[in-house]
């Protein structure tokens, strides 16, 4: 009797067998899948600038108050980069802005957002930035992260094919030149990196200034980046390797870890490159090798929040490593997925993370293609 239950129980193993296959090809399938900058995701990315770069409450002005001649409205104090909760969020929602009409000329609110640019980057308005950051005890605002983003959008305009970028470039051009000095005139006075996952990072400033130099053949800057690099991070794969476990501290936005690797593979060759992180990050050149995104148990909450934008700059770092040295194609999987977590939760009531992800998200994106 027993036999003769065999063929039907082996049936019954293979269907539930054919099923468990089926449905891990699936979602393999589903990882996989790279993320893309289409057309209406563009379209929902665009919302997010466009509704809080003229938005002047809430505000974080993140100023130190010498008298109360300092005093002042978050519009009046910045009237190029008022809006988006605090400054550096407002000078890359621009970038966001320009990035995606660059790249889509024809997108649903094109008209708004080019009327948008010309009225935001103005030359009074950059004219008055400029003299906030010349006001004594304010010249240290917004060091570095701040610095970095107008550098990111000086070069997205520069290499905008388009009359209003013109327009757009020359009149930034007075902030874009005190970032570059900024820089130069702080980097030899830095005699240690900052190594935090938050807006400090040194990496991730050097990152954005590096390309700055190398898009608009600024000797002097890129030579000094380049000697800071050397100083601060080409003997790090003397250590034990970077301490990828010990990410993400709960506040990240930024690995420091990756944004570091990502900017070495900059200056070295591939060789090179790949020399220096095989001992900096051993582990990543193992295939089976996983990295789990940030969890975010409470998107209300804005320092929790910025595990979000921790996905993103993680995913971008990923795919130009794997760019560098393609031989680490197994981390744009890697990068997908912490794409793939966070990008869906980027259109919610939540001010904290609405202000700003949306420009993480795109960045991270631009970089997938």
């Amino acid at each position: 009797m027993r036999l003769r239950f065999l063929p039907c129980l082996l049936a019954v193993f293979l269907v539930i067998g054919c099923k468990n296959v089926r449905k891990k090809d699936e979602t393999v399938t589903k990882v996989l899948e790279r993320p893309k900058l289409t057309f209406s995701e563009a379209n929902r990315l665009a919302l997010l600038p466009l509704e809080c770069m003229g938005k002047e409450y809430p505000n974080k002005l993140n100023q130190s108050l010498n008298d109360s001649s300092f005093l002042g409205t978050p519009k009046k104090l910045h009237p190029a980069f008022f809006g988006c909760y605090d400054w550096h969020s407002a000078a890359h929602g621009h970038w966001s802005l320009v990035s995606l009409l660059k790249k889509f000329p024809n997108l649903d609110r094109a008209a708004t957002i080019r009327s948008t640019l010309l009225a935001s980057i103005s030359k009074e308005h950059i004219d008055s930035e400029v003299a906030y950051f010349k006001i004594p005890g304010n010249e240290s605002y917004e060091r570095t992260y701040g610095w970095a983003w107008i550098l990111k959008l000086a070069e997205e305009l520069h290499t905008w094919d388009d009359p209003l970028a013109r327009d757009l470039e020359n009149n930034l051009q007075p902030l874009t030149d005190l970032m570059v000095q900024s820089y130069l005139e702080f980097l030899p006075k830095l005699n240690y990196p900052i190594r935090v996952g938050e807006h400090t990072n040194t990496a991730f400033a050097l990152t954005f200034a590096y390309d700055y130099a190398v898009t608009f053949g600024h000797v002097g800057l890129k030579d000094e980046i380049k000697k800071t690099i050397e100083r601060f991070y080409v003997t790090d794969n003397k250590l034990a390797g970077c301490p990828l476990n010990w990410e993400p501290s709960g506040f990240d936005f930024l690995s420091p870890c990756l944004e570091e690797a990502n900017l070495v593979r900059r200056i070295y060759s591939t060789d090179e490159f790949k020399a220096w992180f095989d001992v900096f990050l051993p582990q990543l050149s193992d295939l089976k090798f996983r990295l789990e995104p940030g969890k975010i148990l409470d998107r209300t909450d804005g320092k929790l929040v910025h595990l979000d934008g921790l996905n993103f700059s993680r995913a971008w770092c990923l795919y130009g490593i794997a760019e560098t040295l393609p031989e680490y194609g197994h981390l744009k999987i890697i990068a997908d997925e912490h794409i793939n977590y966070s990008l869906p939760n980027l259109m919610d009531d939540n001010y904290s993370g609405t202000h700003w992800l949306g420009t993480f998200a795109l960045y991270a994106l631009n970089k997938a293609q």
